[in-house]
Order: C-alpha cells, then structure tokens, then sequence
C-alpha cells in the first residue's frame, strides 16, 4: 500500500482520534503547559481587572472624593497594566518552548521510524511532498498546542472566573455574560471549524502539491523541456494553486459568521448589564460605581474568547496536518523491505535472521559482506518490470558499472540492490539471507546507497556530513570532500566546514551539491557503496576525477576495502570498473569490461564515440 492510499487527507476527511495521536507523539510535559495556561490565564486576567480598575477608577473619580480614596486603584492600575505585559511575555516563553520542543520529539520520531520502518513508505512519496510533511506538517502539528489548545483552555478558566466576578457584582449581568460567553467561546468556533475542516483538509493536499510539484520543476527543469512535460508540470502547480485558492474561500463564509457572532455577543452582554443594571441602579440594589464596572468589564472578558474562532481553524488545519504525518508514519510500519514480519516482529526473530547470514566466501575473507543478484527483476509496484534477468555478486573490493540509455532501469535496479524497493522476481541475498528478510539497520550496516535526489539539511557542511556517521572529524571531513571534487570549493568557502548550506542546498550548484552527497556517502562505514549519477552536472575532466577517486574509495574503519557499484551516464571512466552492465531494451543486453563492450557491443560503441565527440 503506497501513502498516497493510505494518506486520508486525499480523501477529504481525517481519521477520528487523528490529532490526539499526533498530540500524544509530541510528548507535551504537562507540568510545563499546565504552567502556561496558568501564566495565559493571570495574562489576561490583568486585563479584564484592568478594566474593571478602569471603570471603577474613573466613575469614583467623577465623585470627587479625596485624592487618597483614589490612591489604591491607581497603583492596581498600574499594575495590572504592568502584569498584563509582564504574564503575557512570560507565557510565550513557556508555550513556545512546549511547542517546539514537541516539534522536535515528533520531527525525531519520524525520522526514526521512517529509517527503521519499511523504505517504500519513503519511495511512494514525491520529495517535495516528503519535504512538506516532515516540515510544515509537523510544525502544524505543533502549533496546535500553542494557537489551538492553550486559548481554549485560557478562555474557559478565564470566563468562568470573570463570570462568578460579574455575578458576585450583579447576578443578572454574571448570568448574561456567561451565556454570551458560551456563545462566543462555543458557537462561533465551532461555525470556523465546520468552514475549516474541508477547507483545511483540500489545502492541505494542494499545498503537499505544490511543494512536490514546484521542487520537481525547480530540480529537474532542463530534462522537463526537453522532454516536452515542463507545461504539463506548469499547469499541475497552477492547478495546485488554485485548488488552494478554492479552500481558502471556501471557510472564509463561516469564518465571518463566527466573528460576526463574537462581536454580537460583546454587544449582548454589555445590553444586557445596562438593561438589567439601570433598573437595579434606581432601586437601590446595585452601586452607580459598580454599574460602571459591570458595564465595562465585558469589554476585556472577550478578549479570550476572540481567539478561539482561530484556534478552531488551527485545529482543523493540525488535524489535517497530523493525518499526512501519521500516514506516513503508518506506511512506514508496515511490512516491507528490510522488516517483512512487520512491526510486530520480534527480536527473536531479528536474531534468527541475523543468525542465518553466513560469512561471504567470494571475498575470501570471514565477516565481509557478499550482495548477490540472481536472475534478479526490479521495478516499482503497481508497474511493470524495468530491468530483468540481473546476476551480479558485489564484495569488499569489487567494482562494478552499470550504464545504458535513459528509462532502462538503472536507478530502479540501484534502489533494489539497496533494499528500498522489493525484488519484483528472482534472488537478492546479503552473505546467504534474502534481503527482504533482514532488519533495515543490518542492511545499511552494510549497503549504503546514495541517490539523485538525496536530502541536504539548512546546516553546516560538517554536520551535512555527519548524516553518515556521526563521530566524522573535521579532518575526515575534509578528505571526503577533497575525494569528490570539492577541494576548492571548501577553500572558498567563507567559514570553511562551519559554513551553512541552504535548505536542501539551495545555496550550492547542481554539480557541488551531488559532490556533496557522494562525499557523504564516501563517510559511511559500510563496505557496500552504491552511488548514482556522481559524476551527473559535472564537466568531463571534473566528472572523470570524481569516479577516479570513487573507484579508490578508502577502506572503512575496519580496514575492509570498499565494494563499489557506480550507475553513471560518463562511461570513459568505466574503464577502471572490473565489469560493466549495459541495460538496454530492460534486461541486461552485455557485460564484460569497457575495452570489450567498446569493441564488440554495438550500442555501447556508438555511446562511446558520442560522447568523445562531446568532449573533443
């Protein structure tokens, strides 16, 4: 199953239960919000005793009394404007820090999970999409604490304490503010989010869109032109844009509604306290001052509850957000490629299958990893085969190339010797144990793969580069970016390893980014590499070093020299590989060594020539 089935946003409708799940993954200290809504409620607290000073203040004053009479209300004034600003600082700093230290459990979890859990849940999804639900998904799932929960839970304490206030002044006005209050607090929120739910729901599908469909543009506009799909890709984002458009409008109804009756209410209550506290007023039962308070403090009391249409319409929208998360958190537990028991598998059952791997025997050496391909077909499910027929034995010290015509299978077939895309048909075992069946970790202990699209991270180049291992020195570092062609473009840089790289290396060319990348896998311990395209937006002199240097990749820490598979469309330096896989026509059509594919394949000559051609 692929996350677009299963994502429920595609349907327009959340699951129930959905936010409370997502809540729950963001591991909230209760201590810490329970001392937010405290600080929330004393914030504005100071307000509405603000006003109710205010009130007093200025009616009293127009009696003349003496100036001392006077004097406590004016310091209360004082400091309840203080404290207002005061508490209301203070609350950001404990909810700011209670959302966005949930954003970053949630944001590990998932990136946990997903490593662990099955890599077509990764697979099935565009990047820009990915991109979307690790980013401002989870930050919408947070920012449910902070503009969603936190002014509901504000509101009610607030509102019920102002109403026993109001009624202990004049029971009428108290009973006339709680009922406007339930009607501002309950009703218009609950307009906002009948308006929100689909309207958040469609956006948040056309904004998942827009993000996937924009970044393809942006990665992949060259070959888009010239395979003609460019406008195709075009109208698809101005679809995107205007499905958005469409759901904005579509709660922008119900949303006036809802402020329509907040502003309403404020009107009621403060009718009310007037029509019911004049009278009271005349007979004596009520204070000219403390009609003067009665009247006016109302004005404060809906400050709260103006936030809640808002707050409706933010949980509509983490709701939303939480059930593309969570799809993608599902898919990912299911059983797949490297955990075919599923999550529920047992660590018996790990160790078994860990137990079952036997020392390769091709490398001769005890403990080195054999990848094997025995009449291996791959091809993403739900579609047909790309490549078939595969045999091939990868081993500590072998390299291998694979190179043919674009769409015949070469990445597909990368995916699938990694273990991030299920064998179609045939055998892939690692030292004896069908691939399928280890636990992902044990697989990338060994293998590790780099591909075109892999993710750079708004940090540093080191930290970039400790994606791979975390314990990478800034020496290392810097040999691996010398190896892929990097040298003088570290040299240039302004804080050297230190410096920032643009979210997903927005801030580098096409050419250093994929150096980059190759450079971090060269920092991976396995013995296994996999690499695709290295030497891709790169001039020929510069790409014929990069694979030269890939070719002598450095043992791994163990002193285990590396097993090397290299996809790439340069074939001059295949030259070096030990066997090369032509792919044409989706099967492997030749194999043996450049010299000989030059001489006797005709497809693989004519490849050659073209590209001296280029060159010369």
């Amino acid at each position: 199953m692929s996350v677009r089935q299963a994502d429920p946003v595609t349907s327009g409708r959340a699951a129930r239960g959905t936010l409370r799940r997502a809540v729950r993954l963001l591991d909230v200290d209760p201590r810490r919000f329970a001392l937010a809504v405290v600080l929330g409620t004393l914030a504005l607290g100071c307000a509405v005793a603000l006003a109710a000073v205010s009130a007093w203040l200025i009616a009293r004053a127009s009696q003349m009394p003496p100036v001392l009479q006077l004097s406590v209300a004016t310091v209360a004034v004082r400091a309840f404007g203080i404290g207002r600003g005061l508490l209301r600082y203070l609350e950001r700093l404990v909810s700011h820090d209670v959302a966005l230290r949930g954003m970053a459990t949630l944001r590990t979890t998932l990136y946990a999970r997903l490593a662990a859990g099955s890599p077509q849940a990764l697979l099935a999804v565009r990047r820009g999409d990915l991109l979307a639900r690790v980013g401002t998904d989870v930050d919408a799932v947070g920012d449910v604490v902070v503009r969603g929960l936190l002014p509901a839970a504000v509101a009610a304490t607030l509102g019920v304490g102002t109403s026993v206030a109001m009624a202990l002044f004049w029971p009428p006005a108290g009973a006339a503010l709680a009922a406007c209050l339930l009607a501002a607090g309950v009703l218009a929120p609950w307009l906002a989010a009948r308006g929100a739910r689909t309207a958040e729901a469609r956006g948040a599908a056309a904004r998942g869109r827009m993000s996937a469909t924009s970044l393809g543009v942006l990665d992949d506009a060259g070959p888009l032109a010239v395979s003609g799909r460019l406008p195709g890709e075009l109208d698809a984002l101005r679809a995107a844009d205007a499905d958005l458009a469409r759901a904005t409008d579509a709660g922008a109804g119900p949303a006036a509604l809802a402020t329509l009756i907040g502003q309403l209410a404020v009107g009621v209550a403060v009718l009310a306290a007037l029509v019911t506290g004049v009278p009271a007023v005349g007979a004596g039962l009520l204070a000219p001052v403390e009609l003067a308070v009665v009247v006016l403090t109302p004005l404060a009391a809906f400050e709260a509850t103006a936030l809640l249409p808002a707050a409706a319409v933010q949980v509509q929208r983490s709701r939303a957000a939480a059930a593309r998360v969570l799809a993608l958190l599902d898919a990912a537990a299911e059983p797949g490629v490297g955990d075919a028991a599923g999550p529920g598998r047992t660590a018996a059952a790990r160790r078994t299958a860990a137990a079952r791997r036997t020392p390769a025997t091709a490398a001769g050496t005890v403990g080195s990893p054999a990848l094997v391909a025995d009449g291996l077909v791959c091809g993403w499910p739900g579609r047909p085969p790309a490549v078939r027929g595969v045999d091939l034995v990868l081993t500590p010290g072998t390299r291998l190339a694979v190179a043919g015509p674009s769409g015949e299978g070469k990445t597909t077939l990368l995916l699938t010797l990694a273990g991030l895309l299920p064998p179609v048909a045939g055998s892939l075992t690692l030292d004896g144990t069908p691939l399928t069946a280890l636990p992902r970790d044990e697989v990338v202990r060994d293998v590790v793969v780099t591909g075109e699209d892999a993710h750079v991270f708004g940090t540093t180049v080191l930290e970039n580069l400790r994606v791979a291992r975390g314990d990478v020195t800034p020496d290392e570092a810097a040999d691996a970016l010398r190896r892929a062609g990097l040298g003088p473009w570290l040299a240039g840089l302004p804080d050297g390893l230190e410096t920032l790289v643009g979210s997903d290396a927005r801030t580098v060319s096409g050419g250093e980014r994929r150096r980059l990348l190759l450079a971090r896998a060269l920092l991976a311990d396995a013995p296994l590499l996999l690499v695709d395209e290295p030497a891709e937006h790169l001039d020929a002199a510069t790409a014929d070093a990069v694979l030269d240097e890939l070719w002598h990749a450095p043992a791994t820490r163990g002193g285990t020299a590396r097993g090397v598979v290299v996809v790439s469309h340069r074939l001059a330096p295949l030259a070096a590989a030990d066997e090369v896989l032509w792919l044409a026509g989706g099967q492997v059509a030749a194999r043996g060594t450049h010299a000989r594919l030059a001489a006797h394949v005709p497809g693989y000559r004519e490849a050659v020539r073209a590209e001296m051609r280029e060159t010369s």
